[in-house]
């Protein structure tokens, strides 16, 4: 059992100074925080629109289609 553990504990120590020694992978990075790109984007384009006043469209457009479906519109 000791001997397994001193193994582990060496490979493990191998495995910190060999990421260390390489630095930061940047497609890695990109992966890890793409997301927040994403959203981020997604936040300034909803925020233009808002302030084009496209949000009244939309919303006009949905009642529209909601009226429709039950037989009203």
């Amino acid at each position: 059992m000791q001997r397994w553990k001193k193994n582990r504990s060496r490979e493990q120590a191998a495995q910190r100074r060999d990421s260390q020694s390489r630095g930061r992978d940047p497609i890695e990075s990109t992966a890890r925080y793409g997301w927040l790109f994403g959203m981020l984007a997604g936040f300034l384009f909803l925020g233009i629109g808002a302030v084009q006043g496209q949000f009244a469209v939309i919303f006009r457009k949905a009642v529209m289609i909601c009226l429709e479906c039950i037989g009203i519109g």
